[in-house]
């Protein structure tokens, strides 16, 4: 489909483009290499979208020579009672002498219909340009916290395991699902196990400022849940090497030690949905391992 002329096109990215795109993306981002982005598109492609949603993303190309790619994270996802699709836009490049045609690429990527779209990397220099694109911003910042300092007279009743075991408790089976599709992707998948029901979490092994080993929240049912069952699972956390978690957050969370960093990490939305805190499922974050 051309964007302007028979020179300058926008498509979708296909299989046959990986290695072009990753040179290119590797160009946008030189703090990652291209067998990174090789690597990344690799996960893209086991995974198989929504109908009528592209598998990696969309391509903007001069002649046959990539100047630009958007990557798109798309899912269907169950809200209690519904279906609803959310794309995640990431890892977005063109090259400075196709700069001009940038809004090319991303209408191709907005095009879509009844879809939340997600942008959860963005840059501050690019927030006056997304917020003008109609997104607005659902995350302020993180909070770093400590959870395994907590106590409470219930951790003695709980149990967090790995999610390869299955809980006796009741559960739900999408959240069994989310547990052990992201443990696939080398996210720690949990298990916190009480009398009447079995709570899901997720985290990403990650290092802050390339040398401090934390977890990042990646999904759990509501962050009431961590905040309620800090201390097991923090311990947990500890045991593994990762004493410090990082959380979504719009301010500090009452009930867990730790620092509110305003303007870090901050994530915008567009769409019909707003996006709960808590909630990065099969988002860049755990796909891309950005």
């Amino acid at each position: 489909m051309d964007c302007s002329t028979s020179a300058l096109r926008c498509r979708q990215i296909g299989d046959a483009d990986i290695a072009a795109v990753a040179a290119l993306l590797k160009r946008g981002f030189p703090n990652r290499t291209q067998q990174f982005w090789r690597d990344a598109l690799r996960r893209l492609a086991h995974r198989e979208p929504p109908p009528g949603f592209p598998k990696y993303g969309y391509l903007l190309e001069s002649g046959d020579v990539p100047v630009g790619a958007i990557l798109m994270i798309c899912s269907t996802l169950r809200q209690g009672d519904r279906v609803a699709t959310r794309c995640n836009l990431s890892s977005w490049y063109v090259a400075p002498e196709f700069r001009a045609y940038a809004s090319l690429l991303v209408s191709h990527a907005l095009s879509h219909k009844d879809v939340t779209y997600m942008n959860v990397s963005a840059a501050p220099h690019t927030w006056p340009i997304i917020e003008a694109q109609g997104f607005a911003r659902y995350c302020e910042g993180i909070f770093i916290a400590l959870p395994a300092l907590k106590r409470s007279p219930e951790d003695a009743a709980v149990r967090v395991f790995d999610a390869t075991r299955t809980p006796a408790a009741p559960f739900e089976e999408a959240d069994r699902d989310i547990l052990q599709r992201h443990a696939e992707l080398g996210c720690i998948s949990l298990w916190c196990e009480t009398a009447e029901r079995a709570y899901p979490f997720v985290f990403r092994p990650r290092l802050a400022k390339r040398i401090l080993p934390c977890a990042q929240l990646i999904y759990c049912s509501d962050v009431a849940d961590l905040i309620r069952f800090a201390g097991p699972v923090g311990r947990t956390l500890a045991w593994r090497g990762r004493p410090v978690v990082v959380i979504d957050s719009n301010g500090a969370i009452p009930g867990l030690l730790g620092t509110f960093r305003p303007g870090s990490m901050a994530k915008y939305f567009k769409g019909p949905q707003r996006p709960r805190l808590g909630d990065l499922a099969y988002t860049e974050y755990a796909l891309l391992g950005v």
